[in-house]
């Protein structure tokens, strides 16, 4: 390959021991041989695949791939098939040792660009003239998915079907019932993500435009400018937090902090405080934040393995002791809004003054206007689906685990994540025919021996560090997303073929994600389980933030990820919080290690290491 390319996608090795690991994941993820399909084997060698591990900080299992099948279905659709973005046609996806490469695809022909461009505005022009109604309505459409999720429930198959099958002629029967019930709980999971899409691409769309017209209008403003002047907005994926604060504030009003202080796990604290009658009082406040805000998820929300407050109490209740140790000691929680609304408005007023003509003011004003108005969405829509709706789907497939571990399929209920979805459905059309014949099935001498296999290649998977791009570069990326989610752009790319490193040895190149400089020792955080370690002053350097890791933010002085872009989540957290932050690093991570004395600076996008730790 040349030089400006990364390695071919079809010649990244294999892992010793891994042999046959393709058969855990659908076939049309699989990158394509030259023997078997030369055009598509062509377009995958021309095409940029980068890893999104923005997403995906770990291997996939096969059931939770489930995720990625729907986006990748869904935002392409609205990309290609819906609003017609005009230079975009989507994301493909392929998947390599089990972690998800992605691919921007263009449109290429100028005269279908431009075919397009109408098309475009008259249809995103109708969401943005209805913006409030149409999300309004969405949410309601969401809840009903959810309430329509948590009314669903899976149970083993009786020993004889109840008699009121026979008197009231019912005519169907229990196995032919969690076979429906099993593709109405999946349908429920693909309809939640074609909700998912419904405005986000416009969100990105908007961010995108409006970035390029700050540029065409003031050539060389600074990234950490243009975000600034659409931040100070309330999205409600800062309401558990917000929660945690309230109930942490009526902890010390109530005089019983110190009684949650104490060092005891949730299920002992909780029957403490039954004992107290201002305990009690707090407890009932606990329940009402609890549903639906506790539904917030330890990460992403795209793994099964990451639970959400409400399946570990221990997690909220550990972030109230350090806010209430944060308010007793005098500081102030919570988000600088008023002055960051101050900061947002004083810039887009001095940028908007130095315009000359009334064309270049209303091309401002206009993408402002619609970039303040979308917003919002881009951070409220993480919390209905992947929080509170994935962690109620999570919960319902462990009800079909525990079906199929009785029935002698798994050792173990939690073994079903080896499985794809479709060989879940097998598995129960097994389990279905074995009850209705009382012939032993055949999962329990299959499914064991497949899945202590799969297991051992998945540990193989985690062993393996996923290069961060494969194939070949655009001349320009301009797939919104990209741009503004995942942050890759032409200097992104260049930034990888040289190694990611600054402009020395010392330096980590990434992208602006919140403006400010901070300097402090780095503290480097894999998952939630290690934010007691955190300590006042330090620098968080993560692959990614999500936002169960909100109490953090009151601790650090800045941020650096390895992953993102201006629109990615903790680009967006940290502006909203006032602290300098450096987003898609790359291998962040990998090349800063915990006590390194750091310099971040939020407005070029450069890490200074500036004495490593011993």
């Amino acid at each position: 390959m040349a030089k400006n390319s990364f390695m071919d996608p079809h010649d990244v090795p294999k892992i010793p021991g891994t042999e046959g690991w393709e058969k855990m994941y659908p076939y049309q993820y699989q990158f394509t041989s030259s023997k078997e399909d030369k055009e598509r084997a062509a377009f995958e060698s021309d095409q940029l695949w980068f890893y999104d591990g923005l997403h995906y900080p770990i291997p996939h299992y096969p059931f939770d791939l489930i995720w990625d099948e729907a986006w990748s279905m869904t935002l392409s659709q609205y990309t290609t098939r819906h609003w017609l973005v005009p230079p975009a046609l989507g994301i493909d996806h392929r998947i390599v040792n089990g972690y998800v490469y992605i691919s921007p695809v263009g449109v290429a022909d100028p005269k279908e660009i431009e075919k397009r461009v109408p098309i475009f505005m008259e249809r995103a022009g109708y969401y943005f003239q209805n913006w409030d109604r149409l999300v309004e309505a969405w949410k309601k459409k969401m809840t009903k998915v959810i309430n329509d999720l948590e009314a669903m429930n899976f149970t083993d198959l009786p020993e004889m079907e109840d008699i009121s099958v026979i008197k009231e002629g019912i005519g169907k029967g229990s196995g032919y019932e969690l076979l429906r019930k099993w593709d109405a709980l999946i349908d429920l999971g693909l309809l939640c993500w074609q909700y998912h899409f419904e405005f986000l691409n416009l969100c990105y769309a908007v961010q995108v435009t409006f970035f390029a017209t700050l540029n065409q209008l003031f050539p060389g403003i600074p990234p950490s400018s243009q975000v600034k002047m659409s931040a100070g907005f309330d999205p409600i994926l800062f309401k558990p937090d917000g929660e945690l604060i309230r109930l942490s504030k009526l902890a010390i009003d109530l005089g019983i902090e110190n009684l949650i202080l104490k060092p005891l796990k949730a299920d002992q604290l909780m029957k403490e405080l039954e004992k107290d009658a201002k305990g009690k009082e707090w407890l009932k406040e606990l329940e009402i934040a609890r549903y639906p805000w506790f539904y917030i998820s330890t990460g992403t929300g795209w793994f099964h393995t990451e639970k959400s407050w409400n399946d570990d109490l221990n997690i909220p209740f550990e972030n109230i002791r350090t806010n209430i140790k944060a308010l007793k000691s005098g500081k102030k929680l919570g988000r600088p809004t008023e002055q960051i609304l101050k900061e947002r408005d004083r810039i887009a007023t001095e940028y908007r003054n130095l315009l000359k003509t009334d064309t270049d003011r209303e091309a401002f004003d206009q993408g402002l206007g619609l970039s303040r108005l979308v917003l919002p969405y881009a951070e409220d829509h993480n919390f209905y689906v992947e929080h509170w709706f994935h962690t109620l789907f999570w919960a319902k497939l462990r009800q079909v685990g525990k079906i199929l571990k009785n029935a002698g399929f798994f050792e173990d209920s939690e073994d079903m994540w080896y499985l794809k979805r479709d060989e879940i459905k097998s598995a129960l059309w097994d389990y279905v025919t074995g009850w209705t014949t009382g012939v032993k099935s055949r999962g329990p001498s299959y499914w064991p021996k497949e899945v202590e296999w799969r297991k051992k290649v998945y540990e193989k998977f985690k062993a393996w560090t996923p290069p961060a791009a494969l194939g070949t570069p655009p001349e320009v990326v301009t797939e919104p997303f990209t741009l503004a989610l995942w942050g890759i752009n032409t200097n992104t790319l260049k930034s990888w073929l040289s190694g990611g490193e600054g402009s020395s040895a010392d330096e980590l190149q990434g992208n602006p994600g919140s403006s400010g400089t901070a300097e402090g020792k780095a503290r480097v955080l894999k998952s939630i389980d290690q934010l007691a370690d955190l300590k006042d002053g330090e620098i968080l350097v993560a692959t990614t933030t999500s936002p169960s890791w909100a109490p953090c933010f009151v601790k650090i002085a800045g941020a650096v990820t390895d992953v993102g872009g201006p629109m990615c989540h903790a680009a967006i957290v940290c502006r909203e919080y006032g602290l300098p932050t450096v987003v898609g690093t790359g291998k962040g991570t990998q090349f800063i290690k915990t006590g390194d004395l750091i310099r971040i600076d939020g407005d070029t996008g450069i890490v200074k290491i500036l004495k490593r730790a011993k």
